[in-house]
C-alpha cells in the first residue's frame, strides 16, 4: 500500500509543478512537494537518509537541467531565477522524483542496466509530456530529446546507486568492523 500511495504522491507532485509552471505559478510544485516531502520522512525509519537522497537528487537535478537550459536545448515558462539556471520547480521535482527511489522505484535496485534502458525512456517522456502541458519548451526538438535520452541514461543508474547507499526504509546497514 505505501508504494501505491508513493506513487501517486509523485503523479500528484509532478502535475502540479508542471501545471503550476505552465500557469505562471511556479511556487505551486515546490509548496506540493513540502508536503509530500513531510509525509515521506514521516514514513521513513532514518529519515536523515531519505533527507540526504532528496538533497543529492536537487543537487544533480538542478545541474542536470541547468545545462540544458544554459546550452539552449530547452526554456521553462516560469520559475528561473537565472536565464543559465533551471528554474526552482524543476530542482523540487527532481527532489520529488528522489521520494521513489526506495519506494515505488524500489524494485531497480541492482538493476542498473534496466535503470539505463529506463530512464533514457522515460525521461525524456516525462519532458515531452511537460512540453505538451506548457511547462517546458524545446528547442532543438529531435536533439534535446536525444540529449535527454542519453542523460538520463547515465543519470538513472547513478540515482538507484545513490538511493542503495542512502536507503531510510530498509534495514540499517552495520557500521561496525
Amino acid at each position: 500500500m505505501q508504494v501505491l500511495i508513493n506513487f501517486i504522491a509523485f503523479q500528484i507532485g509532478w502535475l502540479a509543478s508542471v501545471m503550476g509552471a505552465a500557469r505562471d505559478l511556479p511556487w505551486v510544485g515546490p509548496v506540493v512537494f513540502v508536503a509530500i516531502l513531510l509525509l515521506h520522512l514521516r514514513q521513513a525509519e532514518r529519515p536523515e537518509l531519505e533527507a540526504g537522497l532528496v538533497l543529492a537528487c536537487g543537487v544533480i537535478g538542478i545541474w542536470f537541467d541547468s545545462i540544458l537550459v544554459s546550452t539552449g536545448w530547452v526554456g521553462y515558462p516560469s520559475g528561473q531565477l537565472s536565464p543559465y539556471l533551471a528554474p526552482y520547480w524543476i530542482v523540487t521535482m527532481w527532489m520529488l522524483f528522489a521520494t521513489t527511489l526506495n519506494r515505488s522505484l524500489g524494485w531497480l535496485r541492482g538493476r542498473y542496466a534496466l535503470a539505463a534502458i529506463l530512464g533514457a525512456i522515460s525521461g525524456p517522456a516525462s519532458y515531452i509530456a511537460g512540453q505538451k502541458l506548457g511547462g517546458i519548451e524545446f528547442y532543438n526538438y529531435w536533439m534535446a530529446l536525444a540529449l535527454l535520452a542519453v542523460g538520463w541514461a547515465i543519470v538513472m543508474p547513478v540515482l538507484m546507486l545513490l538511493a542503495e547507499r542512502l536507503d531510510g526504509f530498509g534495514p540499517a546497514v552495520s557500521r561496525a568492523g
